[in-house]
């Protein structure tokens, strides 16, 4: 019997791919997925970034995000906590200084309100020296005839030198603000005489009777 030359003469056979070493395989497939994620990088979206500088002098960048989120730092992980006590300070003190200067212009637009427009006493004075002087050019104002009427016995707010003005003004009065008047000013009588060591009382009082003397 003939013997089989397959078995005793088995001869060169054909290289398989079973026979790749396994390193070879490892590397080809590394490669691939290098390649696939080459792809997607270059396939994604361009997102538009910034840079800030740290105070260690490092530059991180920042992703542009929507106007109504906050701004991500991109890499904050790799910031140290000194450098993110560093980078809050820097906003608050930006957020404090906006504060300020808004608080600022506004306390500024206050006081000159304040200051173009005359306080009370100011206005009733300049009132009655209208009065007196440019009767002309007077009107009649309520507001003001009754801050005089309610202070024309306090000489802090009315000087003698206006008193005297006022007791002229006074002579027009009629109805209730000449009853009103009258009525205070017997009070302040009859309560200065529980009180004769009261020297400002007393000066309070003489000018009540000026007042009784000419309404009466």
């Amino acid at each position: 019997m003939a013997k089989d030359i397959s078995l005793t003469n088995p001869g060169k056979r054909k290289k398989s791919s079973s026979n790749v070493p396994l390193h070879e395989e490892e590397m080809r497939e590394t490669k691939v997925k290098k390649k696939k994620k080459k792809m997607e990088v270059e396939e994604a979206p361009v997102v538009p970034q910034a840079t800030v500088t740290t105070r260690n002098g490092k530059q991180k960048k920042m992703k542009k995000t929507k106007q109504t989120e906050a701004p991500e730092l991109e890499g904050e992980e790799d910031l140290s906590p000194e450098e993110k006590r560093v980078l809050e300070r820097k906003m608050k003190k930006v957020l404090n200084k906006e504060a300020k200067k808004q608080l600022k212009t506004e306390g500024e637009t206050v006081e000159k309100s304040e200051a173009s427009a005359p306080i009370a006493p100011q206005q009733a004075l300049d009132y009655l020296k209208c009065w007196s002087k440019k009767r002309t050019e007077w009107k009649f104002q309520k507001t003001r005839q009754t801050w005089l009427l309610q202070h024309m016995f306090d000489s802090a707010q009315i000087p003698d030198k206006n008193f005297s003005v006022l007791l002229e003004y006074m002579e027009g009065l009629q109805g209730g603000a000449k009853d009103v008047s009258v009525q205070k000013a017997l009070a302040l009588v009859e309560e200065s005489g529980k009180a004769p060591e009261d020297g400002d009382l007393q000066q309070r009082a003489h000018r009540a009777r000026e007042v009784i003397q000419l309404l009466s």
